[in-house]
């Protein structure tokens, strides 16, 4: 791909796996040298798309080394990753003191990360190109997500929906308590109308980086709260051993009343009451479970804008009997769970009850 000098047999330049959550923090910096649609898909934590070819340029030089050879492919590619090495460096590096220390990556540790790190280095910064890239550090996601949810003690919140459990882990993240919010990781509140707008979800790498960055962080000494998700939280799945240990875990069971959990409800999905047409189509989606008459009452009280009828009906026709068939199926501690009254829906009154359960 790149004519450059291969630096790669040289300790010095080269970082190894595995790496853990320290360990990155410690780089001021880490590059993904990858092409935008590869670092989209997923990335190393907290790093920064610097491609030495875009997505239309690796597929030129994928085509010529396909069509014609690797002497064509590099012949083609050199003058664009040298190229595109020049901007970056020009463009974005060009205030880094003499002390920065990068940690470049590619897919495979090869020549693009390669290329970047020798320039890096040839200017004056101490560079390391990581070892095995970013398919090494993928590999080494799968592995720890098999070992480190056993690691730790889950404090499962559980509770019907509306009860306030999403609500609940945002303000214990405020306090000193660790938390691992798989919807928001997700970017999914995990039901039929789960979707948050304007936030499609990661893709299934994306989403188990950001559980092992999360657990990477925690101390296995104290304890982690975890909503009592299923095994899958919109499209993404929920690694295996980690859905395991949750149902494991003690659970806290949240009670909340009509109008409080209404209240919720309408809150958290502001979005779907200001776009009725889009509601309808989602509530569509449960005809086969439900029968189209009863989508069809729905519907009238969406056009009605009977907002506190539809979620009553919702609650008492469709979640509380998924909740209650999914719950003490699946998390053995729900039925004997401590309760904890959810008696106000303000965001004030949910982080006093978060820092009681903190202090605890």
């Amino acid at each position: 791909m790149t004519q450059l000098p291969d630096f790669r047999d040289r300790p010095a330049s080269r970082a190894r796996l595995p790496l853990s959550a320290a360990a990155l923090a410690e780089w001021d910096a880490i590059l993904d040298a990858r092409s935008p649609s590869e670092f989209a898909e997923d990335h190393l934590p907290g790093a920064e798309n610097c491609p030495v070819l875009d997505d239309g340029e690796r597929a030129l030089v994928g085509t010529a080394y396909k069509e014609r050879g690797a002497f064509e492919a590099k012949r083609i590619g050199a003058p664009l990753v040298a190229a595109n090495i020049a901007r970056i460096i020009a463009g974005r590096f060009a205030d880094r003191p003499r002390n920065w220390r990068p940690l470049v990556y590619c897919w495979r540790g090869g020549s693009r990360s390669g290329a970047l790190t020798h320039v890096l280095r040839q200017v004056g910064w101490d560079a390391l190109q990581l070892e095995g890239g970013y398919k090494g550090f993928r590999r080494q996601v799968a592995a720890d997500l098999e070992a480190m949810p056993g690691r730790f003690s889950f404090l499962v919140v559980c509770g019907a929906t509306g009860s306030g459990k999403s609500r609940l882990l945002e303000a214990l993240a405020t306090t000193s308590a660790q938390v691992l919010d798989l919807e928001a990781l997700a970017a999914h509140r995990g039901s039929v109308l789960g979707e948050l707008p304007g936030a499609p979800q990661p893709s299934q790498k994306a989403f188990e980086t950001a559980i092992w960055s999360a657990l990477a962080r925690f101390d296995p000494a104290r304890p982690v709260f975890v909503e009592s998700e299923s095994r899958k939280v919109g499209n993404l799945r929920v690694p295996e051993a980690l859905i395991h240990r949750m149902r494991e875990g003690r659970c806290l069971r949240l009670e909340a009343g009509p109008a409080v959990r209404t209240r919720l409800l309408l809150e958290d999905y502001a979005h779907l009451v200001a776009d009725p047409d889009r509601l309808r189509e989602k509530l569509a989606c449960l005809a086969p479970l439900h029968g189209n008459e009863r989508i069809a009452r729905w519907d009238g009280l969406v056009c009605a804008g009977d907002w506190a009828g539809l979620v009553a009906d919702l609650l008492e026709a469709h979640y509380d009997p998924a909740y209650r068939r999914s719950m003490f199926r699946n998390y053995a501690g729900a039925a004997t769970a401590e309760v904890v009254e959810v008696t106000d829906a303000s965001r004030e009154a949910f982080l006093a009850l978060a820092r009681g359960l903190a202090a605890r």
